[in-house]
């Protein structure tokens, strides 16, 4: 085997990549990618500079592509959901350069899946060993500090971890769908109390005359798109002070090329569009992305972001819903808690050794408030 190193998605066909990477999960798509590039969300100028990495079968001619990961050179921490500024906190204390470092990741997008995507025809469990060894001598050769995988399905975890690369647990909350027939149906196995205060929000929501919409991704305007872009651009600001690491461009581009992944929740008052939610999709599995608003209504992201999103699964019979990083709140309205991971490789030995040992303290309390979080479910005991 032989791996490369290419520094645009674009240097290598989309075909070509999604042969290998598959179609279904959204977020690992070529498509996916390239907008990301192509609009300027991923470059040196942003902290993103595309590395990412191709391995091939050198005993054919000519040599077959037969697994790909996204990856980067990261010169900050932003975008990760995988949090690490104590660690670049303590090199900057102690003098020594924390960026760049060497991320497998999707940008902005803290949703598990494939991070090695391995042709169908190849055995997975073969490759990794050779990856993890090439990843940490392009770190060497980078001069990164070192090596992250994030958010990896957790046979790909056991796998890096057998191969020197440190794993750490996180707690993310998650829909399950138990062959519900309505949102009704899923409400049934809620306690009384829950499922009334679940209801109330709901009535709450129409009670100010809030309408709701879901559009699938060849039913969206280009005027929608912009009004979605604009609360989007609204809510990072007043969060944050920034308009949001994506730009109008990148959505445009995302709905040209995979609209069949795409579901917009749009929320109307009075004839007027005022909030957005964005969630991707794939065969399975819902994700939700992206949400604005420009007013505020109580109870409105609540029934945009989870509620409908829920029912969207329920009538479409998908099996999950990944609303995104963090928010305990989800707990009483259904989610799970649930494991994620990562993989971390550090080149300096004293950092290394300091890292694992906090690994180690961290995944036996995530473990724990996993445990804890999961008595908080609002379902009959």
């Amino acid at each position: 085997m032989r791996s490369e190193f290419i520094s645009s998605i674009t240097d290598i066909g989309c075909d070509d990549w999604n042969r290998v990477a598959g179609t279904d999960y959204p977020f690992t798509r070529h498509e996916f990618l390239a907008a990301l590039e192509l609009s300027g969300a991923t470059n040196q100028k942003s902290g993103w500079q595309p590395h990412h990495l191709l391995v091939y079968r050198d005993d054919t001619e000519p040599a077959q592509l037969i697994a790909v990961m996204p990856l980067y050179l990261k010169y900050h921490s932003y975008g990760e959901y995988v949090f690490d500024w104590s660690w670049a906190d303590a090199y900057r204390r102690h003098g020594v350069p924390y960026y760049p470092k060497l991320l497998a990741a999707i940008p902005y997008t803290p949703a598990t899946g494939q991070r090695l995507c391995v042709a169908q025809d190849e055995e997975a469990s073969a490759l990794y060993p050779f990856v993890a060894e090439t990843l940490v001598q392009e770190a060497h050769r980078t001069q990164a500090s070192s090596v992250h995988v994030l958010f990896p399905e957790q046979t790909a975890m056991k796998a890096l971890q057998a191969s020197q690369l440190d794993s750490r647990r996180g707690v993310q909350f998650h829909w399950f769908n138990d062959d519900f027939t309505d949102f009704d149906d899923f409400l049934s196995r809620f306690s009384s109390r829950k499922r009334k205060n679940l209801k109330k929000e709901r009535r709450q929501v129409d009670a100010q005359h809030v309408e709701l919409e879901v559009l699938e991704g060849p039913d969206i305007s280009p005027e929608l798109w912009q009004r979605f872009y604009h609360f989007y651009q609204m809510t990072y600001a007043k969060r944050s002070g920034h308009g949001g690491y994506l730009n109008l461009d990148f959505f445009q581009r995302v709905a040209e090329t995979m609209p069949e992944h795409i579901v917009l929740v749009m929320a109307k008052h009075e004839g007027e569009y005022i909030a957005g939610a964005l969630n991707f999709r794939d065969s399975q599995t819902l994700y939700g992305r992206y949400w604005g608003c420009i007013k505020e209504f109580e109870f409105l992201h609540f029934e945009a972001c989870y509620y409908q999103g829920i029912e969207y699964c329920i009538d479409k019979k998908l099996q999950r819903f990944d609303p995104g990083a963090q928010g305990e709140h989800k707990i009483q309205r259904g989610f799970h808690p649930i494991e994620t991971w990562s993989n971390h490789w550090i080149a300096h030995e004293g950092f290394s050794e300091a890292i694992a040992g906090f690994l180690n303290e961290e995944n036996n309390a995530m473990l724990r408030y996993k445990s804890d979080a999961a008595e908080l479910l609002p379902f009959n005991k």
